[in-house]
């Protein structure tokens, strides 16, 4: 009999999501008249923009033409889709980024959950809490995190970083050295941003430390007010300590479409076990053309569709779907008097458990009550205990609809 991985078994319990799956799988079997809202998960709900599909429609006509047939495309990206990436999302904010810096993958989640492989497996880590919990277990299965300890409901050699109304959700920076730091922001799941300023003190820190920042920013594209950096390169010498991932996902709806990309600048570097430089660049080009056989070539132009003027229009109509979404979420329970966050920069808003009640028990009380599906804050980490997180992708209608039923709720 094989001898299986044993960091497994420091897994805790099902995958968020699944569990939350699993919950309402259970009560629609036992409730099949209820309608239920999904305000949960964050999957999009409106329709691929016409500028993408339109250029999806065009690639599959190519595909089925001996002369303009694609077998295998390069496992970076096509330079088209590439190209169209610095253009947009970099040169357009005066940040220089080279073509073999961007790698183009099936996703954020795969991404920031493979970048760890690359790493020694005693860096230490350091994370949010409350996050995003990929963050966690992906270092948990490489053996990083020690054992896990109940009480605290954390694993003992992860550095966790509380971010709480105390602190407006914004973390204070490790007290002891952290080689691997992971920062979402705009952030999931609390909806908040830092500034300019404040994402510089980051930068310093890694700099100070040899220390290297796995940077998400997938909701980027949610971003309204001012001072807040879209990109942590619009800080100076961040190409130094940061990579940076990006996903289309929630921008473009591609959730089902599957595409995102990564950025890895030739600057970083970390040491081998003999202390001489290595850059991470090229091992993340290894790791992932051996790894990974690239994006379709039918999914790509659509992804290069985004950056065309039509794309960019139809794009923007997208996001300003589900902010609005967003402000009748987050308007609608400040009106009851809850405390709430998030929601102005970010499609999530975060919200205190009312009466005391904990995560999970407002996860059944709204899903029992009201018949709505969120996402209990404890599932982020232990600092997230007492909160909640409710998303803006769901349709115009059930937004407002839930809204209504959370009205009616004795909070």
């Amino acid at each position: 009999m094989a001898q299986i991985n044993q960091n497994f078994l420091e897994l805790q319990g099902s995958y968020l999501f699944s569990e939350i799956a699993k919950r309402r799988t259970k009560f629609i079997q036992e409730n099949p008249n209820a309608e239920i809202i999904s305000l949960g998960i964050g999957d999009v709900t409106l329709g691929l923009p016409e500028a993408i599909t339109k250029a999806m429609h065009s690639a599959v006509d190519e595909l089925a033409s001996p002369g303009s047939f694609r077998g295998y495309g390069p496992e970076q990206g096509y330079d088209f889709l590439v190209n169209a990436i610095i253009e947009g999302d970099y040169k357009s904010r005066g940040i220089d980024i080279q073509s073999n810096e961007v790698f183009v993958s099936d996703g954020s989640k795969c991404d920031v959950g493979n970048i760890q492989e690359i790493f020694s497996q005693d860096s230490i880590v350091a994370v949010q809490d409350p996050v995003y919990p990929v963050y966690v277990d992906t270092n948990v299965m490489a053996g990083r995190s020690g054992s896990f300890n109940k009480d605290k409901n954390q694993y003992e050699n992860i550095v966790y970083l509380p971010s709480n109304a105390e602190n407006n959700f914004k973390p204070s920076l490790p007290q002891s050295k952290a080689d691997l730091i992971y920062l979402c922001y705009p952030n999931n799941p609390t909806g908040t941003t830092l500034t300019k300023d404040e994402l510089k003190a980051w930068v310093d820190y890694a700099k100070a430390n040899n220390s290297i920042i796995l940077y998400d920013s997938a909701y980027e594209a949610f971003i309204r007010e001012e001072d807040v950096p879209h990109s942590i390169y619009e800080i100076e010498g961040a190409k130094e300590v940061a990579i940076e991932f990006r996903s289309f996902s929630k921008t473009a709806g591609f959730t089902g479409v599957r595409c995102a990309y990564t950025v890895v600048p030739r600057e970083l570097k970390g040491r081998d076990a003999s202390g001489n430089e290595v850059l991470v660049n090229d091992l993340w080009n290894r790791r992932h053309t051996t790894k990974f056989n690239g994006v379709s070539y039918v999914t790509q132009r659509g992804a290069a569709a985004i950056y065309s003027p039509e794309g960019q229009a139809q794009i923007a109509e997208l996001v300003d779907y589900y902010m609005t979404n967003a402000a009748i979420i987050r308007d609608g329970l400040k009106s009851l008097g809850l405390e709430v966050y998030g929601g102005v920069n970010a499609p999530y808003i975060w919200l205190k458990t009312p009466s005391g009640l904990d995560s999970w028990a407002f996860f059944d009380k709204l899903l029992s009550e009201a018949n709505i599906v969120g996402t209990p804050g404890v599932g982020f980490g232990q600092s997230g205990q007492g909160y909640f997180r409710l998303t803006a992708f769901g349709s115009r209608e059930n937004t407002e609809k839930a809204v209504e039923r959370i009205r009616k709720l004795s909070l």
